[in-house]
């Protein structure tokens, strides 16, 4: 048993040595090859309309489709005016907007990463109750056997999670900025 104990500590100490700086760089790799374009393209259906003609100033005036996708029953209610709907709901649309570009980004540079993963996880969430609330999604259960919603946003934030509570790792900004690093321990 003694052997077989000093073989699994031979060869997997290296590999956790490897995975502990490299763990949250594949995380936000992964998160890069998943979600970044899926993000985007949401955010970018907000502000281009769907002939694809982008002005200069499109960026800055959000599509009345913006309202029905975050506020599909008060945008119903309003008549499908969005002013008619108030100012909150501009805050909120463009705020939610702008988040589905930043937030993400600072995930794939590695820039306030768990500050930035932890809004991603509040975006999931909210996400997810617009989804089931509005628009009638099927939450679903955990481990089921077919596809449910509340598996996928799961694992986008469990993957989230690895980055708030690792941080960045290896290759990023915030290891640049020495943003990176775990607090010490308070001596008692």
């Amino acid at each position: 048993m003694d052997r077989l104990l000093s073989l699994h500590h031979a060869i997997f100490a290296p590999v956790e040595r490897l995975g502990a700086p490299l763990i949250p760089l594949l995380t936000r790799l992964v998160f890069a090859a998943t979600l970044l374009r899926y993000y985007w393209n949401s955010a970018g259906t907000k502000v281009w309309d769907r002939k694809g003609e982008e002005g200069l100033f499109d960026f800055f005036t959000l599509e009345s489709g913006t309202y029905a996708q975050m506020f599909p029953k008060a945008f119903e209610a309003a008549g499908y005016n969005p002013a008619k709907l108030g100012f909150a709901y501009d805050i909120v649309a463009y705020a939610g907007t702008y988040a589905e570009w930043l937030l993400p980004l600072l995930i794939v540079v590695g820039l306030f990463t768990r500050l930035a993963a932890l809004g991603m996880i509040g975006f999931v969430v909210v996400q997810t109750f617009v989804d089931v609330t509005g628009h009638g999604a099927a939450l679903g259960r955990l481990f089921d056997t077919g596809y449910a919603l509340i598996d996928e946003r799961t694992l986008w934030i469990f993957g989230l999670t690895i980055l708030v509570i690792r941080g960045a790792g290896a290759v990023s900004l915030d290891r640049l900025l020495g943003l990176n690093t775990a607090p010490r321990a308070v001596a008692a």
